[in-house]
């Protein structure tokens, strides 16, 4: 492929060097020519004062003795210097005794020199002799032509302007051929190697790295596109395969159909067969219809299982000790099975919309807690510039009636579009009530949705633009699953969103109010935050602080503290603390992203601190100004127990077949301190019941000798355990699989591949914890 010379980067970068080195040069050859200048301009003094010095003397005598002779000879004699254009020696009477001078020299440096140096210089030398110094004899005075100097000075000048010209010049063909070597050629061969490459082939060579650039920018470059190719022909390759596959089936399609077809007109014949043979095609669509269902739960089945094991591992490596890179690469992987997993639920809750089978709840549950909970697990997702802060009304219902996992989706599917496409500045979600039910707004200030995309948005596999999926990933399921939830609740989802400009989703759901609002129990204070107005740490500060009974008030960074005594310093800055803490001794809440901690030295030269990562909840919030503000209160009543910290010291029986799912069960069980008894099928899991008691039982489904259905249906029907919680663990999604776990006698539900935190909520819902006094 030919390139331009003035297009190739060998080109541009040697103009830069050259463009700069020239600067440099002419800058260094003027304050070069400057000193020059100065020392040429004194040396025309200096030289003058000597020729009076050497004559003094002589000129001294001559005045004395009046001899206009030897006036003559010493005047004459000075004419011969160069730079001498006139001489005249006088008497102290102001008689002339000798005067010579000489023509003006002419050149074309001339006028430059005058108006360096000036046209002549005129000196004079007061005559005495050495005995009677206050006596005097005469004068001498001299002219001098500056031109003898100047035109010196000047050729030197030009001189030196010259060579760093020719140096510039020498130097921008050796760069130019440097980097022609050692760049464009190495990139101008890739090319060539690149263009001449099929795209359609799926048997692509391997690019040859050029000699020498095995390790630097271009030999990387060569790498990726090696892997590409590789990735590229492994997608042609099963590409093709489909096609052959899905025109062997359509070849069997024509076959039926022409089966079908010579059926039909013999049917016409035969009127006394066409009650049977409508009844036969009736079965026959029945059939192909439980096929794709049953296809369906399978599909969902087979993958599930493997990923559950995939994350389950993951995660169980992620709390092992690992060096940073490894634990960056496991946490990639994590992420990217997530995305998987939501891809696969978006695409099955589709298929449930498209088939009517979508099924809601109406249950009571926290919409404020799941906002905040879905916002804690997302906020890894979030950029490091990204501020994401959760603002609940603090008149929004304590419960409402609904799905809470559909609602789930909802805040989750919204909440992950807006950290996908925010680089910089906030991402909020807010909460707020209207009659009848809840409003959820999701804001950003990410890069915007174009009014002509915005009505394309919510169509399944579609996104704003063409690029989107490329620079953001991504498949388009996300906002119109979330548009056909907010259907399906007879909601409306709307958006307000410019290019450049950050969006605004906003999901109206009639959820009715089941419990109101409670106000916790007010609590005493001081509490001052250092933070911008603009912040959403400093928006949720002011909405829920003053309502709590806090006296709060918002300081910014470059306000002076000075004198000021809070019970608690609550800030988002933690480049500020060190500043702050020599005028503040009160405990300081550091509110960060997540994963910025301050390290163990810092955190201990800066305590008391506590450390919370964004987004801040109304309840950690709460409990820690209650344990700051109302210190013996929360010594005295506070149970010796926290969340997840806690051993639970429940005996669960884990009911499993598959080798990986029982590792991955028995790691995170056992992080959790339950003791954890495993059995291959249910037929062992009835064996482990008469022999010990348990407080839960996981129950896979589908497993060998004795599947989860029937042993559940065993375990219920003996008297022996009428009240034991039993868990599905299976990794169909499918609505019916839930019902046929209910009609079973199971207890409660959880899909493969399952989180911790889904199973920490669902151990904390049928083994409550009991506080270890």
């Amino acid at each position: 492929m030919d390139i331009r010379f003035t297009n190739r980067l060998s080109y541009k970068q040697a103009r830069l060097t050259v463009l700069v080195g020239f600067i440099l040069g002419t800058l260094l050859s003027l304050i070069q020519i400057s000193l020059d200048y100065a020392s040429e301009d004194a040396s025309i003094n200096r030289e003058m004062l000597s020729q009076l010095e050497i004559s003094h003397n002589p000129a001294s005598r001559i005045a004395y003795n009046i001899d206009a002779g030897l006036a003559k000879e010493l005047t004459l004699g000075l004419l011969r210097s160069p730079a001498i254009s006139a001489a005249r020696l006088t008497d102290n009477n102001g008689t002339v005794l000798a005067r010579v001078e000489r023509p003006r020299l002419e050149s074309r440096y001339r006028m430059i020199s005058d108006f360096l140096f000036g046209e002549s210089r005129q000196f004079e030398d007061a005559l005495f002799l050495s005995h009677l110094p206050d006596e005097p004899l005469g004068t001498l005075q001299l002219s001098a032509d500056t031109y003898v100097y100047g035109e010196r000075f000047l050729r030197r000048a030009e001189i030196t302007l010259l060579s760093g010209c020719v140096r510039s010049l020498i130097l921008t063909g050796i760069l130019l051929m440097l980097f022609y070597v050692m760049l464009t050629k190495p990139l101008v061969r890739v090319i060539g190697a690149l263009s001449s490459r099929d795209p359609h082939s799926p048997n692509q060579a391997r690019l040859a790295c050029p000699p020498d650039h095995e390790h630097d920018e271009i030999g990387v470059l060569v790498k990726v596109a090696n892997q590409q190719f590789i990735s590229m022909a492994t997608e042609i390759q099963q590409r093709r395969n489909a096609e052959n596959r899905l025109t062997d089936y359509l070849n069997e399609l024509e076959n039926i159909v022409s089966a079908r077809t010579t059926e039909l007109k013999a049917s016409n014949t035969r009127l006394s067969l066409s009650n049977e043979e409508l009844e036969s095609a009736r079965r026959t669509a029945l059939d192909m219809a439980q096929a794709r269902a049953a296809f369906l739960a399978n599909i969902s089945h087979e993958i599930r299982t493997p990923l559950n094991g995939l994350l389950g591992m993951i995660a169980l490596s992620l709390d092992s000790p690992l060096n940073a890179e490894q634990r960056q690469q496991l946490s990639i992987a994590h992420d990217s099975g997530k995305v998987l997993v939501e891809l696969l639920n978006d695409i099955l809750d589709l298929s449930k919309f498209d088939a009517g089978q979508l099924e809601l709840e109406r249950i009571p549950f926290d919409l404020g807690a799941l906002a905040e909970d879905t916002a804690n697990l997302l906020s890894q997702n979030a950029a490091p510039s990204v501020e994401l802060a959760c603002l609940i009304d603090p008149q929004f219902p304590s419960t409402v009636l609904g799905d809470p996992t559909r609602v789930r989706q909802i805040v989750s599917n919204l909440l992950s579009n807006a950290l996908k496409f925010t680089r910089f500045g906030r991402v909020d979600v807010r909460l707020s009530s209207y009659p009848g039910g809840v409003r959820i707004e999701v804001c950003d200030t990410g890069i915007g949705i174009p009014r002509d995309a915005q009505v394309k948005i919510f169509q399944p596999f579609t996104q704003a633009g063409a690029g989107i999926t490329r620079q953001y990933g991504g498949t388009g399921l996300g906002l119109a699953l979330t548009n056909n939830l907010c259907e399906a609740m007879q909601g409306r989802l709307s958006i307000s969103s410019e290019a450049g400009f950050g969006s605004q989703f906003s999901a109206d759901l009639p959820l009715p109010t089941h419990t109101p609002a409670i106000p916790p129990a007010p609590l005493k204070g001081r509490v001052i935050a250092v933070s911008p107005a603009s912040s959403g740490l400093a928006e949720l500060l002011a909405s829920l602080l003053p309502a709590w009974g806090v006296e709060y008030s918002r300081y910014s960074v470059d306000d002076s503290l000075a004198g000021l005594r809070p019970d608690l310093l609550i800030t988002d800055c933690p480049e500020c603390l060190f500043g702050l803490r020599p005028a503040i001794t009160a405990p300081i809440l550091l509110v960060t992203a997540y994963g910025n901690f301050l390290p163990g030295e810092q955190a201990t030269a800066l305590a008391p601190l506590q450390q919370q990562a964004r987004p801040l909840a109304r309840n950690a919030l709460y409990q820690t100004l209650r344990r700051t503000l109302h210190a013996e209160d929360s010594l005295s009543h506070a149970p010796r127990h926290n969340g997840a910290e806690v051993e639970r010291r429940a005996r669960i029986l884990l009911v499993e077949d598959n080798p990986v799912n029982q590792l991955v069960a028995k790691g995170m069980l056992g992080k959790l301190g339950c003791e954890v008894t495993v059995a291959a099928h249910g037929g062992e899991a009835l064996a482990h019941l008469e022999d010990r008691t348990f407080d839960l039982v996981l129950m896979d489904c589908n497993m060998p000798v004795m599947d989860g259905y029937e042993a559940s249906r065993r375990i219920r029907q003996s008297a022996r355990w009428p009240q034991l919680p039993i868990i599905a663990l299976t990794a169909n999604a499918m609505p019916e699989e839930r019902e046929r776990c209910r009609a079973a006698g199971m207890s409660d539900y959880l899909a493969k591949p399952f989180r911790r935190e889904e199973l920490i909520t669902l151990i904390d819902h049928w083994v409550p914890l009991a506080p270890a006094w």
